[in-house]
């Protein structure tokens, strides 16, 4: 014969531990599988290098960056080698228009800095139609 009451009210105690680690691992998930699109805030325009060379009736204007880092406009040399020389001549060939195009072709030897001069100075005086040559891949050159 049992003589105890019988309990009715049991106290049931939730363990939130488990349920807080599976709320972490699907965030963990989430996190990992979305993609985020980069946004860039400069926009660039990539030249495509391919076998034929298109034919441009408007006037262009070509700068040369050999190995050295000399600059050549339209194949001429520049007496010196900096940006003030450098500005002038883009003026004096561009005149007063900022959309014609500037067409950069350097050595895959040429100093990087003489690079970003061409860039640099093309900026200031407002020419926004650069491109840059590249050699095609399909000629084995």
């Amino acid at each position: 014969m049992n003589i105890r009451p019988a309990r009715r009210s049991r106290n049931v105690l939730v363990d939130m531990t488990p349920l807080i680690d599976v709320v972490f691992l699907l965030l963990i998930f989430f996190m990992v599988s979305t993609t985020f699109d980069k946004q860039t805030q400069i926009k660039v325009d990539l030249p495509e290098a391919n076998a034929q060379a298109e034919e441009t009736e408007e006037q262009e204007i070509a700068i040369i960056v050999d190995a050295n880092g000399n600059f050549y406009l339209n194949d001429q040399e520049l007496v010196t080698h900096d940006v003030d020389t450098l500005k002038r001549a883009l003026k004096k060939a561009a005149g007063e228009r900022t959309d014609i195009p500037l067409t950069v072709t350097s050595d895959k030897q040429a100093p990087f800095q003489s690079v970003m001069m061409v860039m640099d100075a093309a900026g200031q005086l407002g020419l926004s139609r650069l491109s840059f040559l590249a050699r095609s891949s399909q000629t084995g050159e």
